[in-house]
C-alpha cells in the first residue's frame, strides 16, 4: 500500500469509484495519506489543523470513521485510533479507514474538555454550519468532509474528569443499523437512546451514518486495559462489515441492552464530605447493598449510600470529595437472565449467593 503525507489532487485523472474526496484532496484504493487538515484560525490568524489519516484499502468495501477526543481531556480513544491507524496491517482491508485521533484541537492542546473559545461544547455543535458559531464552523468542516462520505462510524469517549466509566456502547437501537453496529461492538452493556442533539452520533445517524458512542475508562490518562478492550471491539465491527475478511465476530460473554423501560439513574450525594467508594466500575450491587460512604472532616458522621435495585455500576466517582447534589454513580437495572450471568462472570458461580 503506498503512502504519502499531505493531499492528492482532488482532479487526478486516475480517481475511481472507491477513491475518498475530501476538500482539498483525493485517496485512491491501495493509498494512504497523513493530513493536518484546516479546521479554523487561532487569534493570530495561524491554521488550527485536524489530524487525520485516511486509508483506502486494495479491496472495495464500506468506508468506516474512527474519532474520539470531540472532548478534549479524554484520551483513551486517541490510543485506539492511533492504533487502528498506524499498528495494523492494512494490506488485507476492504474498504476505506478515516481516522481522526484528535476532533477537538484547541481544547487538546489546553487539556481541557470545552473548546476555550467561550467554552463551547463541540460535541453539541454537529452537523455544524458554515456560518454560525466557531464551535459549528469547526464541527461543519469535520462533518462534511469525513462524516457524511462514510458508511458507520465510532466515536470514543471517556467519562468526565473525576469520574470513569465502564467499556460500555451507546446508541440508536431503534435505528436497525445502528443496532447491528452496537452489537457487532461487542461490548457488554449497551445504553439505548438517540443521544442529545448536537452530538455526532446522533446528527451522523440522522444523516444516514449509523455511528455508537464507545465510553471507556477516565479523562487525563491512557489505560490500556480498556483501550485493548475497545480495540477489540473495532476488530469485531471490521468483521462483521467486512473490512477485515479473516476475523470474526466477538460475543462478550453476556449483553444488557438498558432501554427507558428498565430503572438506571445517577446516584448523588445528600450531604457534603469526602467519599469512600466501595465498589469499582462494572461491579455488581444487590439491593441495599452499601456502595459507599461519605464521612465528614473528623469521620464523627457517616452516610451511607445504598443502592436503590439491583444493578450494574455503568460508572463511579474517582474524585473522593462532594458537595451535596454531586453525583456519586451510574447505576443501571439488570433483568434476572442477565442478573444471573453476570453474576456468574462476576462471582465464578452457576448460582446466584442472593435471593432474586
Amino acid at each position: 500500500m503506498s503512502e504519502h503525507e499531505g493531499s492528492a489532487s482532488a482532479d487526478d485523472p486516475s480517481t475511481e469509484d472507491d477513491t475518498f474526496v475530501y476538500d482539498g484532496g483525493a485517496v485512491a484504493p491501495g493509498e494512504r495519506v497523513n493530513i493536518r487538515f484546516p479546521i479554523s484560525e487561532t487569534y493570530l490568524g495561524d491554521p488550527v489543523r485536524l489530524p487525520v489519516t485516511i486509508i483506502n484499502g486494495p479491496e472495495p468495501g464500506p468506508t468506516a470513521y474512527l474519532t474520539a477526543a470531540a472532548h478534549g481531556d479524554e484520551l483513551n480513544g486517541i490510543e485506539v485510533v492511533r492504533e487502528v491507524a498506524h499498528e495494523w496491517n492494512h494490506d488485507v482491508l476492504h474498504g476505506t479507514l478515516v481516522c481522526l485521533p484528535v476532533l477537538n484541537v484547541p481544547a487538546f492542546l489546553a487539556q481541557q474538555r470545552y473548546l476555550p473559545i467561550y467554552d463551547r461544547d463541540l460535541n453539541r455543535s454537529f452537523p455544524g454550519s458554515e456560518h454560525s458559531t466557531s464551535a459549528k464552523r469547526m464541527a461543519h468542516r469535520i462533518f462534511s468532509n469525513f462524516i457524511e462520505p462514510c458508511d458507520f462510524g465510532l466515536d470514543f469517549h471517556t467519562s468526565t474528569r473525576g469520574r470513569t466509566n465502564m467499556l460500555h456502547a451507546r446508541a440508536n437501537m431503534e435505528d436497525e443499523e445502528t443496532a447491528r453496529l452496537a452489537q457487532a461492538f461487542s461490548s457488554n452493556v449497551i445504553l439505548a437512546g438517540n443521544g442529545p442533539s448536537g452530538t455526532l452520533r446522533r446528527e451522523a445517524t440522522d444523516a444516514g451514518v449509523p455511528t455508537i458512542t464507545v465510553e471507556m475508562g477516565e479523562a487525563h490518562r491512557f489505560q490500556r486495559g480498556l483501550i485493548n478492550r475497545a480495540l477489540d471491539g473495532v476488530v469485531s465491527v471490521f468483521a462483521e462489515y467486512g473490512l477485515f475478511k479473516e476475523s470474526t465476530v466477538h460475543w462478550p460473554g453476556w449483553r444488557t441492552v438498558i432501554t427507558d423501560e428498565q430503572e438506571k439513574t445517577w446516584l448523588r450525594a445528600d450531604v457534603g464530605g469526602i467519599v469512600d467508594m466501595h465498589h469499582d466500575r462494572g461491579a455488581l450491587v444487590h439491593e441495599g447493598e452499601a456502595i459507599c460512604s461519605i464521612t465528614n472532616p473528623f469521620k464523627t458522621d457517616t452516610d451511607v449510600v445504598e443502592a436503590p435495585f439491583t444493578g450494574l455500576l455503568v460508572g463511579v466517582l474517582e474524585n473522593p470529595v462532594v458537595y451535596p447534589g454531586n453525583p456519586l454513580c451510574h447505576l443501571v437495572e439488570l433483568d434476572s437472565s442477565t442478573l444471573r450471568a453476570v453474576e456468574r462472570d462476576q462471582f465464578g458461580r452457576d448460582e446466584s449467593p442472593y435471593q432474586l
